[in-house]
C-alpha cells in the first residue's frame, strides 16, 4: 500500500468535501447552534447517540428532542428531575428508543455534570497513559452514564462488549477535532488517539480501498481501519473521516464518484 499515494488522494478530497457545505444531512450540523461548549458537548451526546437509522428520521429526531431544551441544554437539564424528562419525552421515539430510554439518556447526562462538571472531564478521568486510553475514556464514560436506576440501554453502547462505538466515536470527533467541519471544544485528548467511527458507509469504502478484509463492522475492523490512517495521518488519524463519509450519505454524491475520482493507480 503505498501511503505517499493514498494521502495525496485523501488531502484532495479532505481539501474539496471538508466544508460546511456538504455537512447536510449530518446531524453535526446541530451543534453548531452552541457555541458555549457546555451545551455543546449535550447536544454532541444527543445528536450521536440518536445517529442511526435513515438520516431524515435522525435529524427529524434529534431536532425533537432538543426543542424542549431551548435556549440553553445545560440549564435545563440543570433545572430538571428524572419525573419531569419522562414526562416530556413521554411521546419520544427514535427506532428503538422510546420516551423513557431518552429520559435514562439526559438524566444519566445530568449526574454526570453534576459528579464531575463536565462529559469532557468525566472522560479524562476515565483514560490514563497507556494504549488504548481512548477506549477507557469511552468505557468510563459510558458506565457512569448508565449510574442512575434507569439505563439508556443501546442509546450507549459499551466498548467492552466489542461494540465498534460508531456513534460514541463520532462524538468525539465532533468534541476533540477542530477545523471546518468539526466544532470541537473538548480539552484534555489529542486527535491522535481518535477511532474511525466505523459505519455502514466507512467499512464500505475501507473495503473497497483495501483498508481492511475484515467485514464485521466490530471494534476489531475500527481499530485497524483507524491504523491505516494513521500510518498516513499520526497526529488525525480521522482527518478524513468526513470527506469519505459524504460519497453515499448525501444523495448527490456516489461511491461509484469516490472511486472515479480517486487514484488507485
Amino acid at each position: 500500500m503505498n501511503n505517499d499515494r493514498i494521502k495525496i488522494n485523501l488531502e484532495k478530497l479532505y481539501a474539496l468535501y471538508n466544508k460546511k457545505e456538504y455537512v447536510h444531512p449530518d446531524p453535526l450540523e446541530f451543534l453548531y447552534c452552541y457555541k458555549d461548549v457546555k451545551d455543546r458537548e449535550i447536544v454532541a451526546l444527543i445528536a450521536s447517540a440518536l445517529a442511526y437509522g435513515n438520516v431524515k428520521q435522525i435529524l427529524k429526531s434529534v431536532s425533537k428532542a432538543l426543542e424542549p431544551m431551548a435556549p440553553s441544554p445545560s440549564i435545563f437539564l440543570k433545572n430538571a428531575s428524572c419525573d419531569f424528562l419522562e414526562k416530556t419525552y413521554g411521546n419520544f421515539k427514535h427506532r428503538f428508543a422510546d420516551g423513557k430510554s431518552f429520559a435514562a439518556l439526559l438524566f444519566g447526562i445530568k449526574g454526570v455534570i453534576e459528579k464531575f462538571g463536565s462529559l469532557n472531564q468525566c472522560f479524562c478521568e476515565g483514560m490514563d497513559d497507556k494504549e488504548f486510553a481512548i477506549v477507557k475514556g469511552m468505557s468510563f464514560l459510558a458506565r457512569n452514564l448508565n449510574a442512575q436506576k434507569n439505563k439508556p440501554g443501546h442509546l450507549i453502547p459499551l466498548p467492552e462488549k466489542g461494540s465498534a462505538c460508531k456513534r460514541m466515536n463520532l462524538f468525539l470527533r465532533w468534541m476533540v477535532r477542530k477545523d471546518a467541519v468539526d466544532p470541537g471544544g473538548w480539552i484534555g485528548i489529542l486527535p491522535s488517539a481518535l477511532i474511525i467511527p466505523l459505519d455502514t458507509h466507512m467499512r464500505n469504502i475501507s473495503l473497497l480501498l483495501g483498508f481492511t478484509k475484515r467485514k464485521t463492522a466490530d471494534i476489531k475492523t475500527a481499530f485497524e481501519i483507524t491504523s491505516v490512517f494513521k500510518a498516513i495521518n499520526p497526529k488525525d488519524p480521522v482527518k478524513y473521516d468526513f470527506a469519505l463519509t459524504r460519497f453515499g450519505i448525501r444523495d448527490d454524491m456516489s461511491i461509484k464518484e469516490l472511486f472515479d475520482f480517486y487514484d488507485t493507480k
